[in-house]
């Protein structure tokens, strides 16, 4: 089966789209970037796949007798299934890793005593793994290192205590493992993985005992087809630090309407906001770009401002958005300075003023450098589609609404769940069309 492949390269994820060739979407893949470019595009572009042999399963199980109505309920116990595979083959990698970071002049009196502590942790590890994929489980996120993190440092503070190890040493080895683990994308055979989730699957879902037979050889049929990448385009922040050749990379700008212009046809003016810059885009009725403009030198107002202001406040990302939204009175803010901010956030939480207040006002002044943008490409046209992954964020998009009717009036406002695989769709889109181009051409020839 031909699929073709987009990776938009992102400041802080890096994501990856899957397209057969109708220009459908088979799969989606994210992961964190890292400093290492090359790892991110693979963990990805496997991530897209894994997602892509999902699809396939749902399409080959849709007439199966034993899941009449059950599909969705089974499919996800696979993916849970699946995903303890992973996080455990992960987490042996991560045990040997930190074990041979054990050595230096720190460890010779203690090296049997930090071993044993590290020992005590991974079982520990190992042996809540399959709370953390349980159903209804929630995790602090779907990236191994912060699910392993989170967990790793709980379980040494105890055990270190226990063993009087010093628990800056158990914390130090950690450290240094996982990037080298996070650069190491898991390297087992996905096929074996999903044929060990099925099989955990099978034997703990009584309801479709019956007809595993069935559902087994729907599976290995499925894992049977091969998903051959055909063509392959880059896109994103990293793009230029990939060994791929010219032909094989597009801008940003170009990914990003293309990409709105497929998930919504009537998309004149597109706004993005991802981790490092602000894009306001102008399109034709056939996705092509027309203007546009980005901000400029900084990444003030962008994502990674708000993730700073996140850990100034000691909050996660995702709590940002909830807690605006709260506000009665938002804040005067004229500034999205990342450089200031941190010293503008204490002093307003000194003199009294409330953190939604805060938020709040931050989130408009972000939307109004946003929209300063959008102004300065040619203004917002109907439709109008908001993608980047601070089109997540409720309080954000709060503000746009307000801010586009009080200067544009009623403008249709595109929202998409998957809008952060925006300039991933339309690079796997370019590539689809790169690949068309040259059998047409070869074909003539």
């Amino acid at each position: 089966m031909k699929t073709f492949v987009g990776i938009d390269l992102g400041s802080t994820t890096t994501k990856a789209v899957l397209l057969d060739e109708n220009s459908e979407v088979i799969g989606r893949g994210i992961t964190n970037s890292r400093s290492n470019y090359s790892t991110a595009a693979r963990v990805a572009s496997q991530e897209a796949r894994v997602d892509g042999r999902f699809t396939l399963f749902r399409r080959a199980l849709a007439g199966a007798s034993g899941l009449a109505g059950d599909l969705d309920e089974f499919l996800a116990a696979l993916e849970r299934a699946f995903r303890l595979e992973q996080f455990v083959e992960q987490l042996a990698d991560l045990e040997q890793t930190c074990l041979g970071h054990i050595k230096g002049e720190r460890f010779v009196s203690l090296e049997s005593g930090v071993k044993e502590a590290l020992g005590q942790v991974f079982v520990r590890l190992r042996e809540e793994a399959p709370e953390l994929y349980a159903p209804g489980a929630k995790r602090k996120s779907d990236f191994f290192r912060d699910i392993a993190g989170s967990r790793y440092h709980v379980h040494a503070e105890e055990v270190a205590r226990a063993a009087s190890v010093p628990y800056d040493l158990l914390l130090n080895v950690y450290d240094k493992s996982i990037i080298d683990v996070e650069n190491r994308p898991p390297e087992g055979n996905l096929s074996d993985k999903f044929r060990r989730a099925l099989a955990r699957v099978l034997t703990s879902e009584s309801s479709i005992r019956s007809t595993a037979a069935e559902i087994q050889k729907t599976i290995e049929n499925v894992l049977d087809v091969d998903l051959e990448e055909t063509y392959l385009v880059g896109t994103g922040y990293g793009r230029v630090t990939l060994p791929f050749s010219k032909e094989h990379i597009r801008s940003e700008i170009l990914c990003h309407g293309l990409g709105a212009h497929m998930m919504y046809p009537r998309t004149r003016t597109v706004l993005d906001i991802g981790g490092q810059d602000t894009k306001g885009i102008q399109v034709d009725e056939n996705g092509i770009v027309a203007n546009f403009q980005m901000n400029d030198r900084c990444a003030a107002g962008c994502g990674r401002y708000l993730g700073y202001i996140a850990d100034e406040m000691n909050m996660g990302l995702h709590e940002l958005g909830p807690l605006a939204m709260k506000s009665e009175r938002p804040a005067r803010i004229n500034s999205t300075c990342t450089v200031f901010a941190g010293a503008e956030l204490r002093d307003r939480l000194s003199l009294g003023e409330k953190r939604e207040d805060i938020l709040a006002g931050l989130h408009r002044a972000i939307i109004l450098r946003a929209i300063s943008i959008i102004s300065r490409s040619g203004g917002v046209t109907d439709e109008f589609t908001f993608t980047g992954g601070v089109a997540k964020n409720e309080a954000a998009v709060r503000e746009l609404r307000k801010l586009i009717k009080e200067n544009y009036g009623e403008v249709t406002i595109n929202i998409n769940p998957e809008s952060i695989y925006t300039g991933a769709l339309g690079a796997a889109e370019f590539a689809r069309r790169a690949f068309e181009g040259e059998s047409t051409t070869e074909a003539a020839a």
